[in-house]
């Protein structure tokens, strides 16, 4: 792994990008492969760089990726394959680890603080973080961008138009804990560097519908241009495939239905390989092998770049989820359909956030490329 961040004598980077999970890794990605196009008026991705060397047109040996590593497995295993692509585009990658013990936060805080201060743009993939949040009140960036985090970025958008505390959809509605209650002032504060101001830009890099646009924000599509010029195409096999959700581990879908639910989609349209997100807990999918018959998948690499290097089923079942909204930009010019289903209204837990149904009905009301089919009735 590269050093930590901090620790040696390189030129501070020009852009500098935090990254906490392999999908926000991906589509930090995505964003240096539009931001080429953009600036050179290419369509296309060009030839692969030196070793260490940027793309031309991007920020290249400019922009270091910084990840900041969680500690379950799977999330670790995937972020390591997604740092070594990076690198492979000529990319400077920094991996620290934040949660490393009670003194990780120190560290990597007083390692990352001189590049903060230095760098003219900061990329984030998840402005709900308290680690970010904290670093975004140390840089002394104008130009702040946020990649997509899956479907949060959707609330992100809509707290900052209307000035609301920051606050992860499926937690809305609940009594603030002590530590938000501490962190308070941080996130504020946070809120106000993403508010665009003289002299500040920001800009938010999604494949997400976005409504109510705060004003000031710049607002570019990523339509996964990147992955579709380094992967694929795919080799579709007949079957269909289901994508695993970690609504159950979130604490919004009961387990009991959500395995119903499965049972029922494995009927009715013989999914025979699903595919685990990766917060998904073992026994989960233990019980869902055992009583669906489904082959489970623990992929390597986001959902998008498995799919566009195939194999994928011609059909792909999945409930409210960010692929419903990725996978078609990424399996564009294919023959492969992703379907999803709405949430049935008594899967929720009695603790669910207020938000959750109407959260979950928008992400699948907006989902424009994927075909809307009926919610599967858990018998």
């Amino acid at each position: 792994m590269s050093p930590r961040a901090g620790s040696t004598g390189h030129r501070s980077p020009a852009t500098l990008a935090f990254v906490e999970s392999p999908v926000q890794l991906l589509n930090v990605l995505e964003w240096a492969h539009a931001h080429a196009a953009r600036s050179t008026g290419e369509t296309s991705g060009p030839p692969g760089p030196e070793p260490g060397a940027g793309r031309p047109g991007t920020p290249g040996g400019g922009l270091t990726l910084v990840v900041l590593s969680p500690t379950d497995p799977m999330t670790r295993g995937q972020l390591r394959r997604m740092a070594d692509l990076a690198r492979d585009e000529g990319y400077e990658v920094r991996w620290e680890e934040a949660r490393g013990g009670t003194t990780a936060p120190f560290h990597t805080v007083g390692g990352l603080a001189p590049l903060l201060r230095r760098a003219r743009r900061i990329v984030m993939g998840d402005p709900f973080s308290r680690y970010v949040q904290l670093l975004l009140t140390i840089t002394r960036a104008c130009d702040l961008v946020v990649v997509d985090d899956g479907t949060a970025t959707m609330e992100f958008v809509s707290q900052l138009a209307r000035g609301e505390r920051l606050v992860r959809w499926h937690r809305r509605g609940g009594r603030p804990g002590a530590r938000d209650l501490v962190f308070a002032p941080v996130s504020a504060r946070a809120r106000r560097r993403l508010t665009p101001g003289t002299g500040r830009r920001v800009e938010v890099f999604s494949s997400m519908p976005i409504a109510d646009t705060p004003e000031g924000v710049d607002v570019t599509a990523n339509e996964f241009a990147w992955t579709r010029a380094r992967f694929g195409p795919p080799r579709i096999t007949k079957g269909a495939d289901l994508v695993g959700t970690s609504l159950v581990e979130t604490g919004v879908v009961d387990p009991d239905r959500y395995l119903e639910a499965v049972q029922g989609l494995v009927g009715t349209y013989g999914a025979t390989r699903y595919f685990a997100h990766r917060r998904e807990s073992s026994e989960k999918l233990h019980r869902l092998a055992v009583e669906t018959g489904l082959e489970i998948v623990r992929p390597d690499l986001p959902l998008e770049l498995i799919a566009r290097r195939g194999p994928i089923g011609r059909m792909i079942l999945s409930f409210p989820s960010t692929v419903v909204h990725t996978l078609p930009l990424a399996l564009a010019g294919t023959d492969v359909k992703v379907a999803v289903f709405d949430i049935d209204p008594t899967w929720l837990t009695r603790t669910a956030s207020p938000r959750a149904q109407g959260f979950l009905s928008g992400v699948t009301n907006t989902a424009k490329d994927a075909h809307r089919l009926s919610a599967i009735t858990a018998t």
